[in-house]
């Protein structure tokens, strides 16, 4: 029997690399999606690192040369060309109002309903209170008044994230492309061996051959998750490589995404690659055609997308621990964090995958028995 899947395998494998277009397309996926993580990374830090100036007008800036020097110091600069529409006119009763001690007027003026606008004038804000609070305490001091008299309580904060558990955070997208890279990788060659075949009257030929349905499904099950897998290591080599050039240290974490760490991620989502090629033939076998069996597939890219995304909305609790690819996701997640790889619940989360690659086995080797599949009746 072995020797007999082990032909069949060398079979498969062989038409799924003759359409060398089809398995660059799948791959595609695979190498580019870490780069353009690294590349929005990138983008970000460069944004959060950099000082942002912010280009407004201010009328009467002579009123209050202290306040202009303030603003200076955070971007935030006076430009007679400024594109944003900003402006800040300060009133020339400001010194006297100031020098009195009271309230001091200035008129913020710009659009709030233009986006762009958001940002720049949130910065505004909050640089013109704390100028205020600044002034404030100056008042008090002048006054011979403590100006921690006016802070009755004061906020510590004591972070206890570690800087792998930020980084987990960062990295919660990147684990969604990572798992589906297992069923995009091998999606062309799931639809292509089975619907594909059938179209061609070639799948009806293959069983025609003195070989079991249990076996030829094996096959193609294993040839699917060949292509997956290659998809999966793809995925990993590029991120071991371009993550190490992104530089994390700006967003006050380390991310040690190594050889190790990859090898892993790849070892724990073997059973995710064996369910996904056989989800994936089961549903072909059963499509009409070789374009709805495209579409039966690509909906069916929804279940690991659910499954993977209901952490994020802490849902159903610690009970997706134990479910196959939430499981495994999980598991991944402390991984990054460097905690303890919670071994009992990814070994259960596993077991119901395999459970399940197992059922599909089943049902795609009864299927082919069927002249309905085999034919498209």
């Amino acid at each position: 029997m072995m020797s007999r899947i082990l032909t069949l395998f060398l079979k498969e494998l062989k038409d799924g690399l003759r359409d060398r277009r089809s398995v660059m397309a799948a791959m595609s996926y695979a190498l580019t999606t870490p780069l353009v993580f690294a590349g929005i990374f990138m983008i970000t830090i460069s944004d959060i690192s950099e000082k942002m100036e912010v280009p407004i007008t201010i009328e009467g800036a002579d009123h209050a040369p202290d306040l202009v020097r303030f603003l200076g110091a955070v971007g935030i600069e006076h430009d007679p060309q400024e594109p944003l529409g900003i402006t800040l006119t300060i009133p020339a009763a400001y010194a006297e109002q100031m020098s009195r001690g009271e309230p001091a007027e200035v008129l913020l003026t710009a659009d709030a309903s233009r986006k762009e606008l958001a940002q720049p004038l949130g910065q505004i804000k909050k640089v013109i209170r704390a100028y205020a609070d600044e002034m404030a305490s100056l008042r008090l001091v002048a006054r011979g008044i403590n100006p921690k008299v006016i802070q009755p309580v004061e906020l510590v904060f004591h972070d206890k994230a570690t800087n792998e558990s930020k980084a987990s955070l960062i990295m919660g997208a990147m684990l969604l492309s990572i798992l589906l890279s297992l069923f995009i990788s091998g999606m062309n060659v799931a639809i292509d061996t089975s619907a594909g075949e059938r179209e061609r009257n070639s799948l009806a030929l293959l069983l025609c051959q003195p070989v079991s349905t249990l076996e030829i499904v094996l096959a193609k099950a294993l040839t699917v998750t060949s292509f997956a897998l290659l998809g999966l290591l793809l995925t990993m080599v590029v991120s071991v490589v371009v993550f190490a050039q992104v530089p994390w240290h700006e967003l006050g974490f380390s991310l040690k995404f190594t050889p190790v760490v990859a090898g892993l991620i790849v070892a724990i989502c073997l059973p995710v690659a064996l369910f996904a090629a056989t989800a994936q033939l089961f549903f072909s076998f059963f499509a009409k055609s070789f374009k709805e069996a495209q579409s039966y597939l690509t909906l069916l890219l929804f279940i690991p997308m659910a499954l993977i995304m209901l952490p994020t909305f802490e849902l159903f609790g610690d009970v997706l621990k134990w479910l196959p690819i939430s499981g495994q996701q999980l598991a991944i997640t402390e991984m990054i964090k460097e905690q303890p790889i919670p071994l009992a619940e990814l070994a259960v989360s596993s077991l119901a995958t395999l459970g399940l690659t197992l059922m599909l086995i089943w049902a795609n080797a009864r299927a082919l028995k069927s002249e309905k599949v085999v034919f498209a009746l």
